[in-house]
C-alpha cells in the first residue's frame, strides 16, 4: 500500500511541471510537507471541462487524501479508501465510477513503506522510495466529489473533493521492501491518463504499466517518520551507514 509520502514541490513548481491551464484553487497553497498522511490535503492534476467551455482544462486542485464515493453516507469512509488496488479498481463499486471518469494525477517526491528488521519482527525499517533522477512521482489517483445535502446550498463546505492513489505489485527495489506500490503515470502517458473523453476501463487499464526497472530507488531514512507529527526534510535524508539495520 501507500500510506505515507512526501510532497515538498511549490505550487508554481507543480503548475510548470505539469503543464497546468488552470489554477483550481488559486487562493490556497500547500506548505511542504515531508510526511503526508491520509486525510491530508493534498495536489492533484486533473482535466475537467469548465461550464460554458469546448474542451477539457488541465488544473491543479487542492483535495483530501481518502477517496469518500458518491453513495457515501458518512464522509469518514474515506479514511479507509486511500488506495485502489490496480487488480479491482474498474470493478469494486467504491471506484469503478472514478475510475471510468475521474482520474488524476498526485504528484510527489517518494514514498515511504516499512521493513521487517531481521530477528525483531515488531521492529520495521522506513525506507524512502523516489524516482532515481529525482524527478517528480506522477502517482495513478481517482477523485471523486461528495456533498454533504445537511449544509445549505451555498455553504462552500458543502461540497467535498476527495482522491485515492491506484497501487500494483511492487516491483524492483520496491518491491523488495513491500509487495504493493502505487502506480506512477511517465509523462508521456499523462494526457491519456487525465483525458475525461476516455471512459472505457479497458483502455484506461492498458496506461497503468510498472516502472522500469532501476526507475526508482531506495534508502533507509529516520524512524522520525513514524509520527505523523514529525515534519521537516530531515525524514527524507539517508541514515548514516552506521545507523543502518540489517534486515529480512
Amino acid at each position: 500500500m501507500c500510506g505515507r509520502y512526501a510532497s515538498a514541490r511549490k505550487k508554481h513548481e507543480l503548475l510548470e511541471e505539469f503543464q497546468v491551464e488552470l489554477d483550481g484553487d488559486p487562493e490556497v497553497e500547500l506548505s511542504p510537507d515531508y510526511n503526508v498522511a491520509p486525510t491530508k490535503k493534498v495536489y492533484a492534476v486533473m482535466s475537467r471541462v469548465p461550464k460554458e467551455a469546448e474542451r477539457a482544462v488541465r488544473q491543479l486542485r487542492v483535495v483530501k487524501w481518502g477517496l469518500v464515493p458518491v453513495w457515501a453516507k458518512d464522509p469518514s469512509i474515506g479514511s479507509k479508501m486511500i488506495n485502489a488496488r490496480l487488480e479491482t479498481v474498474a470493478e469494486k463499486p467504491s471506484f469503478r465510477q472514478a475510475f471510468a471518469k475521474r482520474r488524476c494525477l498526485i504528484p510527489a517526491d517518494g514514498y515511504f513503506e516499512w521493513m521487517p528488521v531481521e530477528g525483531d519482527k515488531k521492529k520495521k525499517q522506513p525506507y524512502f522510495i523516489h524516482p532515481e533522477d529525482g524527478g517528480v512521482l506522477a502517482m495513478a489517483g481517482l477523485y471523486e466529489f461528495w456533498q454533504d445535502k445537511t449544509r445549505d446550498e451555498d455553504d462552500p463546505l458543502r461540497w467535498m473533493v476527495t482522491c485515492t492513489v491506484i497501487t500494483t505489485t511492487g516491483e524492483d527495489e520496491a518491491g523488495r521492501i513491500h509487495d504493493r506500490m502505487p502506480m506512477m503515470i511517465e509523462p508521456a502517458k499523462w494526457g491519456d491518463w487525465l483525458d475525461p473523453k476516455l471512459t472505457d476501463p479497458k483502455t484506461a487499464g492498458g496506461l497503468l504499466v510498472p516502472a522500469d526497472a532501476g526507475r526508482l530507488v531506495a534508502y533507509p531514512v529516520s524512524t522520525d517518520v513514524n509520527n505523523v507529527r514529525n515534519n521537516g526534510p530531515d525524514l527524507i535524508k539517508p541514515l548514516p551507514p552506521e545507523e543502518e539495520v540489517a534486515l529480512f
